[in-house]
């Protein structure tokens, strides 16, 4: 059974920090690409960060120099390290993996609010 579950989100303050974390089960998880999305209240869902196989990322320029993606392979997991929040960061967080055309999964997704 395939799933992926988030954890580590929560109210904070602007500036400060958050960690969180995608745990992966059922799948074969070095073999997938790992994404970052968020939904703010009222928007659509956007891709924050990404990192394949290879350890490339990318990240949407709203959170460069701010957020840091990882994986680790060997817990299964991937981590989004979010610095300076700001209050435009609320929103609820999902993690992602793909490796098409074998399979493409979602999280439940994390609550992550930014405000003073």
């Amino acid at each position: 059974q395939v799933q992926l579950v988030e954890s580590g989100g929560g109210l904070v303050q602007p500036g400060a920090s958050l960690t969180l974390t995608c745990a992966a089960s059922g799948f074969t998880f070095s073999d997938y690409t790992m994404r970052w999305h968020r939904q703010a209240p009222g928007k659509g869902r956007e891709l924050v960060a990404s990192i394949t196989v290879d350890g490339i990322t990318k990240y949407d320029d709203s959170v460069k120099g701010r957020f840091t993606i990882s994986r680790h392979n060997t817990l299964k997991t991937s981590t989004l390290q979010m610095n300076d929040l700001k209050p435009e960061d609320t929103a609820l967080y999902y993690c992602s993996a793909e490796r098409l055309p074998f399979g493409l999964y979602w999280g439940q997704g994390i609550q992550v609010t930014v405000s003073s």
